[in-house]
């Protein structure tokens, strides 16, 4: 007999569910049974409301009446998780920060894999309704708040020139082809990173890591995590194409960390210089232009995790 939860035996929670509609039919029948089960399986109390356009889901959270609800569910890609993470954090930080759940809907979900969540609807459900609050510290560009990774060079540029129409498609397939295609065009850099104050260091690209996980599964950072208020700052230091594809390789393969040349420093403060105007990508969406200074977010986010 299937194993079920008594909703008499917690509290019942209130969720705002904010969701982008922008995510087709699998990924919308998947929402569906979620929401379903957690009213019903689990008695929780559900409100839905929709996003029209790009800015809705953040200013859809920051206008939440304190005490209206337990939780601001963003349930959509890692734009949608990224627009309601600044929409709470615009509220101010402190013991009364509204929790973040994630009902993870898009072609990467790196939020999601990093805290380890499910991502079936039964898993889902159950982890908004009875999952614990693990505090997030959070990384902050130019302002801009991320949770996983922010980053200037070839995976911005990639982020910003990216096929959207080919990513509903075939999904994360449309990052290869820009990856590849922006490789081969070449152009971007150098780029100028500034630790804690210290001399900048010239490099070809760079990541500025708050979880391990990168474009899904892959790691580029392996002691960094979510719990941790430290930055870990990924150089890649050697330009040219040559270069990238083997960094490319070294990302994939799961060899990267063990590359000579690759370095990675931890931190609190960081400055990148290089080209004005050029893009800065904030968990897998354009957040900022250089110059950019990121350091660890004033305030800490409460997420519903396992």
């Amino acid at each position: 007999m299937p194993e079920t939860s008594d909703p008499a035996a917690a509290p019942r929670r209130r969720l705002l569910v904010i969701h982008n509609p922008v995510a087709g039919a699998r990924r919308a029948r998947r929402l569906g049974a979620a929401l379903e089960l957690l009213e019903q399986r689990h008695g929780a109390a559900v409100t839905l409301w929709a996003t029209g356009g790009r800015g809705d889901a953040e200013a859809m959270a920051r206008a939440v009446a304190p005490g209206a609800f337990d939780a601001v569910v963003a349930a959509g890609g890692d734009g949608t998780i990224n627009e309601v993470v600044n929409g709470l954090g615009a509220r101010g930080g402190g013991e009364t920060t509204i929790p973040l759940g994630i009902v993870p809907l898009g072609t990467a979900n790196v939020l999601a894999h990093e805290l380890g969540l499910p991502l079936d609807a039964a898993g889902v459900a159950r982890v908004l309704a009875e999952g614990r609050a693990l505090p997030v510290h959070l990384g902050v560009a130019n302002g801009r708040a991320f949770a996983m990774m922010a980053g200037a060079g070839l995976d911005a540029r990639v982020v910003e020139g990216v096929d959207t129409r080919l990513k509903r498609l075939i999904g994360k397939g449309a990052y290869a082809v820009e990856t590849l295609a922006r490789i081969a065009a070449g152009g971007g850099g150098p780029y100028r990173v500034a630790v804690d104050g210290a001399e900048p260091a010239e490099v070809a690209s760079v990541i500025v890591a708050k979880g391990h996980f990168y474009g899904g599964r892959f790691v580029c950072a392996p002691e960094a995590r979510l719990t941790d208020p430290r930055l870990h700052v990924c150089l890649f230091p050697r330009a040219g194409r040559g270069n990238a594809l083997r960094y490319l390789w070294g990302v994939t393969a799961g060899r990267l960390p063990h590359f000579p040349d690759y370095r990675i420093l931890p931190a609190r403060r960081v400055v990148i210089d290089g080209p004005a105007e050029e893009p800065v990508q904030g968990d897998g969406d354009v957040i900022a232009r250089l110059p950019v200074e990121i350091a660890l977010a004033p305030w800490v986010l409460p997420v519903l995790a396992r």
